[in-house]
Protein backbone atom coordinates (compact mmCIF):
# COMPACT_ATOMS: atom_id res chain seq x y z
CA UNK A 1 0.00 0.00 0.00
CA UNK A 2 1.56 3.37 -1.24
CA UNK A 3 0.32 5.66 1.80
CA UNK A 4 1.22 9.02 2.07
CA UNK A 5 0.32 11.24 5.57
CA UNK A 6 -1.73 13.86 5.39
CA UNK A 7 -2.83 15.24 8.87
CA UNK A 8 -6.35 16.95 7.40
CA UNK A 9 -7.43 13.24 7.06
CA UNK A 10 -8.14 10.38 8.67
CA UNK A 11 -5.47 7.65 8.96
CA UNK A 12 -6.43 4.25 8.20
CA UNK A 13 -5.61 2.63 12.34
CA UNK A 14 -4.57 -0.70 10.71
CA UNK A 15 -1.86 0.42 8.36
CA UNK A 16 -0.83 3.25 10.88
CA UNK A 17 -0.13 0.55 13.50
CA UNK A 18 1.35 -1.41 11.45
CA UNK A 19 4.71 0.42 10.93
CA UNK A 20 7.25 0.90 13.23
CA UNK A 21 7.74 4.15 14.99
CA UNK A 22 10.17 5.31 12.82
CA UNK A 23 8.65 4.79 9.57
CA UNK A 24 5.29 6.77 10.91
CA UNK A 25 7.71 9.54 12.51
CA UNK A 26 9.45 9.63 8.57
CA UNK A 27 5.95 9.78 6.75
CA UNK A 28 4.93 12.61 9.27
CA UNK A 29 8.45 14.61 8.50
CA UNK A 30 7.91 14.21 4.60
CA UNK A 31 4.64 15.42 4.94
CA UNK A 32 5.56 18.44 6.23
CA UNK A 33 8.50 18.54 4.09
CA UNK A 34 6.51 18.50 1.05
CA UNK A 35 4.18 21.14 2.45
CA UNK A 36 6.54 23.81 3.19
CA UNK A 37 6.27 24.08 6.49
CA UNK A 38 9.11 25.18 8.67
CA UNK A 39 9.59 23.96 11.48
CA UNK A 40 12.25 24.55 14.65
CA UNK A 41 13.07 20.79 14.90
CA UNK A 42 11.08 18.59 12.14
CA UNK A 43 12.15 15.84 14.15
CA UNK A 44 10.69 16.77 17.50
CA UNK A 45 7.45 17.90 16.06
CA UNK A 46 6.84 14.49 13.32
CA UNK A 47 7.40 12.61 16.86
CA UNK A 48 4.98 14.58 18.68
CA UNK A 49 2.54 14.09 15.33
CA UNK A 50 3.13 10.24 15.30
CA UNK A 51 2.86 9.43 19.00
CA UNK A 52 -0.70 11.14 18.55
CA UNK A 53 -1.84 9.82 14.97
CA UNK A 54 -0.70 6.33 17.59
CA UNK A 55 -2.97 7.09 20.01
CA UNK A 56 -6.16 7.85 17.83
CA UNK A 57 -5.51 4.86 15.69
CA UNK A 58 -5.67 2.80 19.30
CA UNK A 59 -9.06 3.63 19.59
CA UNK A 60 -10.79 3.73 22.95
CA UNK A 61 -7.76 2.65 24.50
CA UNK A 62 -6.62 6.08 25.08
CA UNK A 63 -8.49 9.31 25.25
CA UNK A 64 -7.05 10.80 21.95
CA UNK A 65 -9.57 9.54 19.84
CA UNK A 66 -12.32 11.01 21.07
CA UNK A 67 -10.58 14.26 21.96
CA UNK A 68 -9.71 14.38 18.32
CA UNK A 69 -13.10 14.18 17.17
CA UNK A 70 -14.40 16.59 19.81
CA UNK A 71 -12.14 19.18 19.07
CA UNK A 72 -13.16 19.03 14.92
CA UNK A 73 -16.64 19.60 16.39
CA UNK A 74 -15.71 22.12 17.97
CA UNK A 75 -14.66 23.74 14.67
CA UNK A 76 -10.73 22.83 14.44
CA UNK A 77 -9.03 21.29 11.50
CA UNK A 78 -7.72 18.02 11.74
CA UNK A 79 -4.32 19.32 11.46
CA UNK A 80 -4.49 22.04 14.18
CA UNK A 81 -6.56 19.07 16.37
CA UNK A 82 -3.68 17.33 16.27
CA UNK A 83 -1.11 19.99 17.50
CA UNK A 84 -4.00 21.05 20.03
CA UNK A 85 -3.13 17.18 21.61
CA UNK A 86 0.11 17.39 20.96
CA UNK A 87 0.55 20.32 23.09
CA UNK A 88 -1.17 18.79 26.17
CA UNK A 89 1.70 15.45 25.52
CA UNK A 90 4.69 17.89 25.29
CA UNK A 91 3.18 19.41 28.06
CA UNK A 92 2.29 16.40 30.20
CA UNK A 93 6.02 15.14 29.27
CA UNK A 94 8.04 17.65 30.54
CA UNK A 95 5.93 17.55 33.75
CA UNK A 96 6.59 13.90 34.28
CA UNK A 97 10.54 15.21 33.42
CA UNK A 98 10.66 18.04 35.59
CA UNK A 99 8.18 17.88 38.25
CA UNK A 100 6.69 15.70 40.86
CA UNK A 101 3.06 14.22 39.01
CA UNK A 102 1.09 12.72 41.41
CA UNK A 103 -1.40 9.41 40.66
CA UNK A 104 -1.23 7.66 38.09
CA UNK A 105 0.21 9.62 34.87
CA UNK A 106 -2.04 8.04 32.30
CA UNK A 107 -4.62 9.67 34.05
CA UNK A 108 -3.64 12.80 34.56
CA UNK A 109 -2.78 12.88 31.00
CA UNK A 110 -6.09 11.83 29.91
CA UNK A 111 -8.02 14.48 32.20
CA UNK A 112 -5.99 16.96 30.60
CA UNK A 113 -7.20 15.50 26.96
CA UNK A 114 -10.56 15.56 28.96
CA UNK A 115 -10.49 19.33 29.38
CA UNK A 116 -8.50 20.40 26.21
CA UNK A 117 -10.94 22.52 23.80
CA UNK A 118 -10.48 24.36 21.02
CA UNK A 119 -10.76 27.61 22.48
CA UNK A 120 -8.17 27.39 24.51
CA UNK A 121 -5.76 25.46 22.49
CA UNK A 122 -6.65 28.57 19.68
CA UNK A 123 -6.32 31.45 22.58
CA UNK A 124 -2.68 29.83 23.70
CA UNK A 125 -1.13 28.47 20.18
CA UNK A 126 -2.83 29.94 16.94
CA UNK A 127 -2.67 33.70 16.56
CA UNK A 128 1.67 33.31 17.47
CA UNK A 129 2.18 30.57 15.44
CA UNK A 130 -0.43 30.96 12.00
CA UNK A 131 2.34 29.01 9.71
CA UNK A 132 2.57 25.71 11.48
Amino acid sequence: MTYRYNPGSEVPAEFWLSLDESERIRMVEDHHRRAGIKLPNRRVHAALHAVVETQVAMGDETEAQATLTRLLSEGLDRHDAIHAIGDVLAEHMYNLQKLQVAGNPNETYSKSLRHLTASKWLEKWKPANPSC
